[in-house]
């Protein structure tokens, strides 16, 4: 059992990206197939298990989630009624409630501060966890994110013991710029696209809750229906316009970066960055957001003048080229 505490680009080309690439440690192998991974029967039939604490990157949508939630599985012992497995997020919205802990649960999964305070009351006893995912003794430690700053990656050598470093190639992302000369203009662009361009749903991203805000209530007086969400939102209220975000009630979400990482709706194929984000991170987890299982995802960037500098860093970073977007909104996808 498991149960969630919470406190609460590529080259100008249309075809598809190519496969993902595996780079991993030396003497560790690839696995390519659930069929080959050596899972207790009680998971699946048939990952082949390192022992060894594990660095993983890759893009988003990857199954980075897949890979720990099947190491949860196949480490906790089912006829022990203990917490077994310790899964930290960065936000309340990356882990799902499910059962109560004082129901008697394997795998715990929460924000650092809710966990905090759990273990502080002794509601949540640690004593039988064998994998952390995010001390020492025999604790399995794994590590995955779609970026790995180099800051990041020294911290994880505090709490970490000669880790197999597993990362993914990022796939090729069709990436647009849309040249705007001022913020004033960015509305009537958004209007045009939205208007035009044949998407099953599209994700706005704004740097600020007020700009989200003002942003879809202009919309909505100009008779477009949209969804809109931010963190200063009461999670009540978040949940209701997510379900119906992914029931398909509206076509586009508004919203600042904490819809940035890993909350995934079907199908979302555009995402359009109404703000350039604050960090070159930020925009690798916002592009994330499109084109998953399987889809054809497209990221428009609104680019004012001042800001180029900035989109060509971000270029440098995804190591791709960004591309002024077609004159027609319905070619772009």
């Amino acid at each position: 059992m498991a149960t969630s505490l919470m406190a609460r680009p590529v080259p100008a080309t249309r075809s598809r990206p190519p496969a993902a690439a595996f780079e991993t440690a030396t003497g560790v192998e690839a696995v390519s197939s659930f069929d080959r991974m050596g899972l207790s029967d009680d998971v699946l039939r048939g990952s082949t298990a390192t022992g060894r604490d594990v660095i993983a990157q890759s893009q988003s949508g990857t199954g980075k989630t897949s890979m720990f939630a099947l190491a949860s599985c196949q480490i906790v012992d089912t006829s022990r009624r203990e917490v077994q497995g310790l899964i930290l997020s960065p936000t309340r919205d990356l882990a799902s409630p499910t059962r109560r802990l004082e129901h008697g649960v394997h795998v715990v999964s929460g924000n650092p501060g809710r966990v905090l305070d759990m273990i502080k009351r002794r509601t949540l006893r640690t004593k039988a966890i064998k994998l952390l995912v995010l001390e020492w003794h025999s604790l399995l430690v794994v590590f995955v994110s779609a970026t790995l700053p180099t800051e990041i990656l020294e911290m994880t050598g505090r709490f970490m013991t000669d880790p197999v470093r597993i990362v993914v190639k990022c796939d090729e992302l069709m990436l647009e710029m849309v040249p705007v000369k001022r913020e004033d203009w960015k509305f009537d662009t958004l209007c045009d696209l939205y208007d035009n361009c044949p998407i099953s749903q599209g994700v706005v991203f704004c740097n600020t809750k007020r700009k989200v805000e003002w942003l879809a209530e202009k919309m909505r007086d100009s008779n477009f229906t949209v969804s809109f969400m931010h963190g200063e939102m009461p999670q009540k209220e978040r949940d209701a316009v997510m379900a119906g975000f992914r029931s398909g009630a509206t076509r586009l979400m508004i919203t600042t970066d904490v819809w940035a990482r890993g909350i995934d709706v079907e199908q979302v194929c555009l995402v359009v960055n109404y703000d350039l984000p604050n960090s070159r991170e930020l925009y690798v987890h916002r592009a994330g957001r499109g084109g998953h299982f399987g889809r054809k995802g497209v990221v428009v960037n609104f680019v004012k003048d001042k800001e180029i500098q900035i989109l060509r860093d971000i270029e440098q970073y995804c190591g791709t080229n960004i591309c002024e977007c077609p004159e027609d909104p319905a070619n772009i996808i």
